[in-house]
């Protein structure tokens, strides 16, 4: 989670990933964010995201989408 949370605030140094929950909904990530995070992921956690995957509740939270991260590692 600590890797994640750091990819995170590369991106956003001013958000609090931790505790924020509507990150898509609150327009906080966009679709290019969406993009580097997915490439990063791949990276840190050779984990590929499929498609069917990027949507919005994977993505609202850093708590849901390492828990996407770990379910494709476990798959």
């Amino acid at each position: 989670m600590e890797a994640l949370l750091n990819i995170l605030q590369e991106l956003h140094p001013e958000v609090d990933f931790e505790s924020s929950e509507t990150l898509i909904d609150d327009k906080v990530l966009d679709s290019f964010d969406i993009i580097t995070l997915i490439s990063e992921i791949n990276e840190e956690y050779d984990v590929r995201i499929p498609v069917d995957e990027i949507i919005p509740k994977n993505f609202n939270s850093a708590k849901a989408l390492y828990a996407l991260i770990e379910r494709l590692q476990d798959e």
